[in-house]
């Protein structure tokens, strides 16, 4: 792997886009900051918050002379995001959607911690000189686009005249609210009122995936989450996701993950 196609830094004092530089830049911002310039606009009040920047994006951060961190700076070449480990997750509408305005992404408290972690991991790693370093970092790096992934807001960086973006839209958020009480396909279309072939259509053009692909990944996502962070039973989970049976909700993990439910636990 190139040492340039991912470079991360602290964010401390001032910080800015360096000329000539055409990777992608994520920024967190974790604690508040003096002052965020993008693109010429002044942004105000920005923390516990991801922003992904296009290579042309002019940028500045100034933490107002107060010391210490307040985040991170990810730099990514375009070799790096179209890995294929990467390019298929939903973070990558950011490249699709883009017209000119800021993707912002504004984390919950429990999953800001989990990407502090996550960015801390990975700037130890892309300083370490370990074995299968490479292969660790694109994994570290999948780790935080998935969570970004069950973050994601883009709305604002959808134009308002494109129907089938729009659709999408609204269909990601329909299965944000209503996901364990809906799985299927056709009851998400009912909901829109479009026809079932209509919604995949305009899944697979706007994000390269199908619908039934986007339903699995987030339940498989909210699972591992529950699993993982909850006492809850698997039996209990199984049902709070909308599986008919907990063996089949077993059945669904072990195809899409390769393990168990209660192997993920331990």
């Amino acid at each position: 792997m190139d040492p340039e196609s991912i470079t991360i830094s602290p964010i401390t004092d001032q910080m800015m886009r360096v000329p000539g530089d055409t990777r992608s830049i994520v920024l967190w911002i974790q604690k508040t900051v003096s002052s965020l310039e993008i693109n010429s606009h002044l942004l105000e009040n920005i923390s516990n918050t991801i922003l992904f920047l296009m290579p042309n994006a002019q940028w500045k951060i100034d933490n107002g002379g107060l010391g210490g961190s307040v985040g991170y700076a990810l730099y990514l070449s375009r070799e790096t995001l179209n890995h294929p480990m990467l390019r298929n997750l939903h973070i990558q509408e950011v490249r699709l959607f883009s017209n000119g305005e800021i993707p912002t992404i504004h984390l919950a408290p429990g999953i800001e911690k989990r990407t502090h972690a996550l960015l801390e991991m990975l700037d130890e790693l892309i300083g370490s000189h370990l074995n299968h370093k490479d292969d660790a970092i694109i994994s570290l790096l999948n780790a935080f686009f998935v969570y970004c992934d069950g973050q994601c807001n883009i709305k604002s960086v959808i134009t308002e005249d494109n129907t089938k973006k729009s659709l999408v839209y609204k269909f990601k958020k329909m299965v944000d609210k209503h996901l364990g009480q809906y799985q299927k396909v056709e009851e998400f279309a009912q909901l829109l009122n479009v026809s079932p072939s209509y919604l995949n259509e305009a899944v697979q053009e706007t994000l390269s995936t199908n619908t039934k692909a986007l339903i699995d990944e987030q339940l498989v996502m909210r699972a591992r989450h529950k699993l993982k962070f909850s006492d809850k039973s698997v039996k209990e989970i199984s049902f709070e996701l909308g599986f008919s049976t907990p063996d089949y909700f077993s059945y669904f993990f072990k195809k899409h993950t390769g393990t168990t439910p209660s192997s993920l636990r331990g």
